[in-house]
């Protein structure tokens, strides 16, 4: 019942798949100091991931005092992806559970794909460094289409990129950009409750929260019916 309701299921990546707060920290604070500004601490840049590369520069930037913007903004962006991509699966793993459910989901002939406001090259290269690229065949980035979450758009993207439609697709996501995207798009979403939401879980109204990843499945069939 479960392959029959939801053969697509799309995942958010940082903060649902893996914790990359301790590598988004690392280049934060290398392009930070590079601008001869303080250091940011790990709970404070948790709370600025979510919103893509740019927007984690921007708050970054805030927070030590020295807001930037416009074409400013964007050349410090794009130095944050060249500090950060050679270093972005450093320290960056998999939550505990994540691979072998994604596993099992598979081998159950599930379609996986992933839909993140990470930019898509770099998206890529830590799929690649940690293997889970062989799981994740639909990829699209927060740079992938002009728009990213919480438009519709690159979910609906990474679903028809699995060959099926939204009617077909639940989305599992770990804060409000996530669930939003979802509802635009008509599609059940699982919260996970460890990730980086600035709201808490239960104002969003997601269809399930779970606390660990290895309970997506038994989340995934209560939604099936």
């Amino acid at each position: 019942m479960t392959l029959e309701r939801f053969p697509a299921i799309i995942f958010d990546f940082d903060g649902t798949l893996v914790d990359s707060a301790a590598d988004l920290r690392t280049a934060l604070n290398m392009l930070l100091a590079e601008a001869r500004l303080p250091a940011q601490p790990i709970e404070a840049v948790r709370r600025m991931i979510g919103d893509g590369a740019l927007k984690l520069v921007e708050r970054g930037f805030a927070a030590a005092g020295r807001p930037v913007a416009g074409d400013a903004l964007a050349r410090q962006g794009q130095r944050f992806l060249e500090l950060y991509e050679p270093i972005s699966a450093d320290s960056t793993q998999p939550y505990p559970g994540v691979v072998e459910t994604l596993e099992r989901l598979a081998a159950a002939g599930h379609r996986l794909g992933l839909c993140t406001n990470k930019p898509e090259r770099a998206t890529r290269l830590m799929l690649e460094t940690l293997r889970l690229d062989r799981l994740l065949t639909s990829v699209v980035g927060g740079d992938t289409l002009p728009v990213r979450k919480p438009d519709p758009a690159p979910l609906l993207a990474a679903i028809a990129g699995l060959g099926l439609a939204p009617a077909q697709a639940l989305m599992v996501g770990d804060n409000e950009h996530d669930v939003a995207t979802a509802k635009a798009a008509g599609v059940p979403v699982v919260a996970v409750s460890y990730g980086y939401a600035r709201v808490p879980l239960a104002e969003l109204h997601a269809d399930a929260t779970i606390d660990a990843f290895d309970e997506l499945p038994a989340a995934i069939a209560r939604i099936a019916g």
